[in-house]
């Protein structure tokens, strides 16, 4: 049963191409500033990778709250509590923006300013919570930013970290990788004369909670954007076309960083053309997760932990490296290898026909 906003509208498709104008275009701005300055070997390459992905979901907002009527983040027709964290993530993009200008300016200035960006985003976490208090569930569901439903995300959670051990023992099996000595691999934390038995526990820690948790607002920036906004208005042109079609943009947005060897390196057969290619398969797997759990808990939030889990979580796998691992391969989910599970994932929900319906459709 499909649901009635999949019967009764049609993709806005001059809305899409503003959002999709903006997005790619600030995106690849941005991109090429790198690549004129020395591409991913510049020490800002971190903060400009961490500012472009604030621009989805700058362009999203930007767009609905000044110039898209029908939004319901639209500034003359939105007085929501949430409304501030939409005004505070334009600023958070702002102070990104002069920070990757002041990085590229003077790059050895690039790790302090990337610390120091770190305080704005938890005082971003910390406004969501406090508007969440004060403004209850629907101020924030009103503008596309409710809680969703626990249980997804619970289930989510502990699919999350399923899929990572599954991926680190594929990673084993075909011998991608090796256990890394973490007592030699981190000296900082060997200091501390903890035994080596205790050190993977703190990883995970770090990886699993502490990591996502401090990558929220960013990874915010990429699923607002292609979850919340553009998945919204492509699925109204069929629910798993929607779903795949959003997943090749995103595997294209991506294509610049791809050829200047980011996840794959440059040093393979057909490079960057077969990292670009495989770039776009790896983010149609992972929209599909991304999005299902979207449409099923009814929320985005759920999709930025998985997305911010994506980047987090994956360092465990990481701690099995070989010392020439091959990129296209993995160890990291981007690989053939690394992403069997999340292509498996992926093949089952394509071929479900309820796997994109909305929580609230489903019978």
């Amino acid at each position: 049963m499909e649901s009635s906003i999949t019967k009764t509208q049609k993709t806005n498709w001059p809305h899409v191409a503003w959002f999709l104008g903006l997005t790619f275009g600030l995106t690849w701005l941005v991109d090429l500033a790198l690549y004129l300055n020395g591409g991913l070997r510049n020490p800002a390459t971190t903060l400009l990778l961490q500012f472009q992905m604030l621009l989805p979901a700058f362009s999203a907002i930007f767009l609905g709250a000044f110039f898209f009527k029908e939004s319901p983040i639209y500034r003359r027709t939105n007085r929501r509590t949430s409304r501030w964290f939409i005004y505070y993530y334009l600023f958070l993009t702002l102070l990104y923006l002069l920070g990757a200008i002041a990085a590229l300016v003077k790059p050895d200035l690039a790790p302090t300013l990337t610390s120091l960006l770190l305080l704005p985003n938890v005082l971003g976490l910390i406004l969501l919570i406090v508007l969440r208090l004060m403004g209850k569930k629907d101020s924030f569901a009103g503008a596309g930013l409710a809680g969703g439903n626990w249980k997804i995300w619970l289930f989510y959670g502990l699919g999350l970290v399923a899929y990572y051990a599954f991926q680190t023992l594929l990673n084993y099996i075909f011998k991608l990788g090796q256990v890394v000595d973490l007592v030699n691999a981190f000296p900082q934390m060997a200091a501390a004369n903890l035994p080596a038995a205790a050190l993977m526990p703190i990883m995970a820690l770090n990886t699993v909670v502490i990591g996502p948790f401090l990558g929220l607002i960013i990874a915010f920036g990429e699923e607002y954007g292609w979850r919340g906004y553009l998945q919204t208005e492509l699925i109204r042109l069929g629910r798993v076309r929607g779903v795949f079609l959003l997943g090749v943009i995103w595997g294209i947005w991506h294509w610049p960083i791809i050829a200047m060897g980011h996840n794959y390196g440059l040093e393979y057969a057909g490079a960057p053309w077969t990292g670009m290619f495989l770039m776009v398969v790896f983010c149609v797997a992972a929209s599909a997760l991304l999005s299902w759990t979207t449409l099923r808990a009814g929320s985005v939030w759920p999709a930025v932990i998985g997305h911010a889990a994506i980047n987090g979580i994956a360092a465990i796998g990481m701690l099995f490296l070989a010392s020439e691992p091959n990129p296209l391969l993995g160890p990291a989910p981007t690989g053939i290898i690394g992403g069997i599970g999340c292509l498996l994932a992926a093949g089952l929900l394509f071929l479900s026909p309820k796997a994109f319906v909305p929580r609230e459709d489903v019978v």
